[in-house]
Parts: structure tokens; C-alpha cells; sequence
């Protein structure tokens, strides 16, 4: 089966890549398809996840075993087709780990496999790559501010971790010794 997918940077920008590619290819194919798609060099380190259809990260594949983990499945072991379906078209790719380059891949069309010569092939261009990677707004599981990680107010750090946390910003009264 010849699958085309669509890759997605995550910004407020259109920039998208259409790829066909036989799904018997594996993820490390589509990693070095997606790198050379969109401009990249291919030498930085890069993962994928299995999402669901909220794009909530599940499962990783790596392109290298950092030894982490003990169950790690990389890219180079799986199929594009055993993790991506019509019921499964989603999975999220990060490209640099350093600079986070997010994109959002999803299974478009699937189609009957005619010749897989040309593949991967990429099949449409649109936008512009940024010159940085656009920067992620990251929130934790018990906030919500638009402000940032933790939210940005004093009185919201408080709240969470209880009146009269200390503001380490004066150092006299601790049992701190200065080696000066």
C-alpha cells in the first residue's frame, strides 16, 4: 500500500509537506524523507510518537537506543504500517531534540501500491520554514495559565504549594555558609 501523509509544523504559520511512501517502509524511512522534505540536514536526533486523535503523545520511537528505557522499539524496527491505519492516522514527529522542531503527521489517503520505485516521494511544498524552531508554550497537568509552565504569579505558586513559602531572595536568616 502506498501511503500519503501530511506533516504539519506546529506554529500559527502554514507549513506542510505532503509524502507518499510504501507503508512497508519503516519510520526511520519516513524520518529521512520528512528531514530532506523540509530542509533539514538529517544529522540531528529524532524521535516519533504514537498519538491518539487529540494528539495526546503515547508511544515513542527513537532513531537511536539511548539506553533510557528497557522497551524501546526504534524507528529503523517499525514498519510505517503496523502503527499507522485509517483507525490510527496520527503521530506526532519531533526533529532536533535540542531545538524541538514539532510537526503533526497524519495518514491522508491510503492507495493500492502500483510501483514503489519512486518512493518516498515528497508531493506537495507549502510555506516557509522559520529560520529557529518556534518556540513551545508548555503547560503542566494541574495548570492551565496561558502564562507559561507554571503560571507567572506569586500568588498562584502559593496556592499550590501553601501561604508563606519561602522568597529565597534574602539569604540572612538560613544556615547557609558563604565560602567566600
Amino acid at each position: 500500500m502506498i501511503f500519503k501523509i501530511r506533516a504539519i509544523l506546529d506554529d500559527q504559520t502554514d507549513v506542510f509537506r505532503d509524502i507518499a511512501i510504501s507503508s512497508e517502509s519503516t519510520l526511520e524511512d519516513l524520518h529521512n524523507a520528512l528531514s530532506q522534505a523540509f530542509g533539514f540536514d538529517g544529522i540531528e536526533m529524532a524521535t516519533f510518537y504514537g498519538c491518539d486523535e487529540e494528539w495526546n503523545q503515547g508511544q515513542e520511537y527513537p532513531i537511536v537506543d539511548l539506553g533510557f528505557e528497557d522497551d524501546i522499539v526504534l524507528m529503523r524496527d517499525t514498519p510505517i504500517g503496523s502503527i499507522l491505519s485509517t483507525d490510527h492516522p496520527k503521530l506526532i514527529y519531533v526533529y532536533d531534540l535540542l531545538q524541538m522542531w514539532t510537526f503533526f503527521v497524519e495518514l491522508a489517503a491510503v492507495e493500492s501500491e502500483e510501483s514503489n520505485s519512486d518512493l518516498p516521494q515528497l508531493l506537495f511544498s507549502f510555506g516557509e520554514l522559520p529560520s529557529e524552531a518556534p518556540e513551545k508554550q508548555f503547560k503542566s497537568d494541574k495548570r492551565s495559565s496561558d502564562d507559561g509552565f507554571y503560571g507567572s504569579s506569586e500568588d498562584d505558586f502559593d496556592n499550590e504549594f501553601g501561604d508563606g513559602f519561602d522568597d529565597f531572595s534574602d539569604y540572612s536568616d538560613t544556615d547557609y555558609d558563604d565560602y567566600n
